[in-house]
């Protein structure tokens, strides 16, 4: 048989669920290579024969995405996959210009057929941009299922940046939890909320097994999505956030905009922070790609832990750091913050950036005075420390969701900055309440 040659370019999520549930164990099938974009420090492992199953007993090598040209030829790849998100429409059509240019196929592959089908119920959020406000919506929605007295357990999208064979399938149930799967910020960022609010929450890299743990102990499934990409189960109610903030992204971001074209649901956030021209350009954008949903509004609205702390002071303002990175936010809810509880002063944190900071803003060349709370590997969140460490500043304001304190050690007191979802009007309650009792028995 002539197995056709596959590459899939991804970035340690949704590649590996398509080689799971596309790939893996199909002999008509060589997948190659991966290659690694978005994340650092995921080119040059393995995936490891655990994961990767009896045609490859050696696991698959993982490239840089720098590489793919190369890679193509010498490992004469027939088709590449895009296999990542949050990537403009222009960008992904280059990327697709330089592999057909190389004589190999590119696929954009539909969600459609990489759905697992959910044994229980299933609500998925997901967004056209990473920073959207996926994760306060979630949380929204987990608090009312458990006020009709749901059993809900969040599944979020991967973000396996350790061991791949230890990350197969994880439970986040306590704090202690994050410190035994050796979680990065990143991790924290998305799982932390939802145990504090009282949620079990699974992630890994096997969604089969991770979903089928998570049916053992849930009425309702909900899917916490990442980035802008599709969910990895079937929904039974789909609901995609827009940004008014990024206005016209909802049409030029993959693959945002497929998700916005799926959707139930449109929730439109960040009402209180827009302008009506931007409002007024989600609006007539969502309404054109996608007739049948209903369309929904909500504020997000932003509280520190202490307002008297920050009133007047000089302050050092710590991001989530996907939403200002590869999200493209200018800025995020430490600044909405900042000026909401009238700070004195905004620190330049550029100026005190070193290591692997540093090298993150010349990457992203675009962020301005805050600093993005990066932590990927043991070098980043050292680098992370000593930069706040140098701030001059007389308090840190920090909008990650995790507490930093459990991850630095820092000589400033930390005040931290929480964002809520507050719906405008009944239509999310209703929508939920009617959605229960319609599916869940």
């Amino acid at each position: 048989m002539n197995r056709k040659r596959i590459v899939i370019l991804g970035a340690a999520g949704r590649d590996f669920h398509n080689f799971n549930i596309l790939f893996r164990d199909k002999e008509e099938y060589e997948v190659v290579a991966f290659t690694a974009n978005q994340i650092p420090y995921i080119s040059g492992k393995d995936y490891p024969p655990i994961l990767s199953g009896r045609l490859y007993p050696k696991g698959i090598h993982i490239y840089d995405e720098t590489e793919l040209p190369s890679l193509i030829k010498r490992l004469k790849a027939d088709v590449c996959i895009m296999s990542y998100s949050d990537q403009p429409n222009e960008e992904v059509m280059q990327k697709s210009s330089l592999v057909n240019s190389l004589g190999a196929d590119f696929w954009l592959v539909s969600p459609e057929h990489t759905y697992i089908k959910s044994r229980k119920p299933v609500i998925a959020v997901c967004a056209v941009r990473t920073g959207c406000g996926k994760s306060q919506t979630s949380r929204y929605i987990l608090r009312l299922l458990k006020k009709s007295g749901i059993r809900a357990v969040a599944v979020r999208h991967p973000m396996p940046y350790g061991e791949l064979k230890d990350q197969i399938v994880e439970r986040f149930a306590t704090l202690e939890d994050l410190d035994r799967y050796k979680t990065t910020v990143e991790e924290r960022e998305d799982y932390e909320p939802h145990i504090k609010n009282g949620f079990v929450v699974y992630a890994g890299v096997d969604y089969e097994k991770i979903l089928r743990a998570a049916e053992k102990e849930a009425d309702v499934v909900l899917w916490d999505g990442g980035n802008n990409d599709a969910p990895f189960f079937k929904p039974d109610l789909l609901i995609t956030i827009i940004d008014p903030l990024r206005a016209g992204d909802e049409l030029t971001y993959y693959p945002g905009e497929t998700v916005a074209r799926m959707a139930d649901v449109l929730l439109i956030n960040k009402v209180n922070s827009a302008t009506k021209a931007e409002l007024a350009r989600v609006m007539k954008d969502i309404k054109t790609i996608n007739k049948k949903a209903q369309i929904i509004k909500a504020n997000s609205e932003v509280y520190v832990d202490d307002a008297d702390s920050v009133h007047g002071k000089k302050v050092l303002i710590i991001e989530d750091g996907p939403t200002i990175t590869h999200g493209g936010m200018m800025f995020g809810a430490g600044t909405v913050a900042a000026k909401k509880y009238r700070v004195g002063s905004v620190v330049d944190a550029r100026k005190y950036a070193v290591g692997e900071i540093k090298k993150t803003y010349t990457k992203y060349k675009r962020l301005g005075r805050e600093l993005p709370a990066v932590g990927y590997s043991r070098q980043e969140k050292k680098d992370l420390e000593t930069t706040i460490n140098r701030a001059e500043c007389d308090i840190v304001l920090s909008a990650t969701p995790t507490n930093l304190n459990s991850v630095v050690k820092v000589n400033k007191t930390i005040v931290q900055v929480s964002y809520e979802l507050e719906p405008i009007g009944n239509g999310l309650d209703n929508i939920i309440n009617r959605f229960i009792s319609q599916k869940v028995k």
